[in-house]
C-alpha cells in the first residue's frame, strides 16, 4: 500500500488520506446545515446528503438578500395565509413554531428549508423558488395543509401527511418514530393557539333588571273619607 511520510515524522498509510478525503466534505456539509440552518445534525451522518446540499445552495443565493432588509414579522403572513385558504385559525401557525420555532432560515438535518420546513421536491411541486423568503414559502405550507385536510378531513391525519407525506397515512396516524410525536407536539401548540369556543347560552328567561322592573301600584284609595275633627264648643 502507498504510504506518505511527513517531514520528520512516521509514514501515514494510504487508507487514512482516503478516509480524510471522503470525511471531510461530509463533516463539513453537517456542520454548515448546524450552523447556517440553527440545527442539531451529527458531523458524520450521511443520511440526506443530497438535499442537505441542495439546502445550503439555496441558503447562499437568498441569504445576501436580506442581509440588510431582514424579514417582517411572520405572524401576519400566517394569519393571512389561513384566512386565504381557510385553515382553522390557529393551525398553520401552530405548525410553523413546531417546524421552525418561526425561524425563516432554517435547515432541518433532512435537508428541510424555511419556516414550513419545505422539502426540495415539495417546494418544487408547490413551486416555490426561495423557500427562506416567508411570504411565499408560508403561502405554500398553507396551500399543502388545506389540500391534505380536505382530503383527509381531519386535522391530526392532515398534520401526519405534512410531516410523513400522504402516501404513509392510511387512516391513521403512522408511528415511525417521528410522525406521531410531532402531531402530538402541533396539536398542544394548536390547542393554545385556537381561538375559544363560543359560550353557550343560558336556557330560559334571565331575571330582570331593577330598571326594567314594573313600577310598584299605589296603595289602594280608602272607601270612606277621614270624619272632621269636632270643634270646641263655645
Amino acid at each position: 500500500m502507498a504510504r506518505k511520510r511527513i517531514s520528520g515524522g512516521l509514514p501515514i498509510p494510504g487508507w487514512v488520506w482516503l478516509g480524510l478525503a471522503v470525511l471531510t466534505p461530509l463533516v463539513l456539509i453537517n456542520l454548515a446545515v448546524s450552523f447556517f440552518g440553527d440545527t442539531e445534525v451529527s458531523p458524520f451522518s450521511l443520511s440526506f446528503l443530497e438535499q442537505k446540499v441542495h439546502a445550503l445552495g439555496a441558503y447562499a443565493q437568498h441569504r445576501p438578500a436580506c442581509l440588510l432588509s431582514g424579514h417582517e414579522p411572520l405572524e401576519p403572513l400566517i394569519a393571512q395565509a389561513e384566512r386565504r385558504h381557510r385553515l382553522p385559525t390557529g393551525l398553520l401557525q401552530a405548525l410553523v413554531q413546531v417546524e421552525s420555532e418561526t425561524h425563516p432560515h432554517r435547515i432541518s438535518a433532512a435537508g428541510a428549508m424555511g419556516p414550513g420546513q419545505l422539502m426540495p421536491g415539495t417546494a418544487r411541486m408547490l413551486s416555490v423558488e426561495d423557500p427562506f423568503e416567508p411570504e411565499p414559502a408560508i403561502d405554500a405550507s398553507a396551500r399543502y395543509l388545506a389540500a391534505q385536510l380536505a382530503r383527509f378531513d381531519n386535522v391530526r391525519l392532515a398534520v401526519a401527511a405534512y410531516n410523513a407525506g400522504p402516501g404513509a397515512v392510511n387512516g391513521q396516524v403512522p408511528h415511525n418514530g417521528e410522525t406521531e410525536f410531532y402531531v402530538a407536539k402541533v396539536m398542544a401548540a394548536y390547542e393554545r393557539l385556537r381561538p375559544p369556543p363560543p359560550r353557550p347560552a343560558v336556557a330560559g328567561k334571565s331575571r330582570p333588571t331593577a330598571s326594567a322592573r314594573p313600577p310598584a301600584r299605589p296603595p289602594p284609595a280608602t272607601a270612606a273619607k277621614a270624619r272632621p275633627e269636632p270643634q270646641a264648643r263655645r
